[in-house]
């Protein structure tokens, strides 16, 4: 869990200083939650 929490600061920053529409969010959006699930499948094994 101490590895997520640095990948979600970066993407928080990243979506404040990168979303200017809303296009842009669910793209961002769409990148956190792959990020999300590679970190869980990782830490299942």
């Amino acid at each position: 869990m101490k590895r997520i929490a640095p990948v979600f600061v970066l993407l928080a920053l990243g979506a404040l200083s990168a979303c200017s529409t809303v296009q842009g969010f669910g793209q961002d959006v769409s990148t956190a939650g792959t990020v999300v699930q590679r970190e869980a499948n990782q830490a299942k094994y």
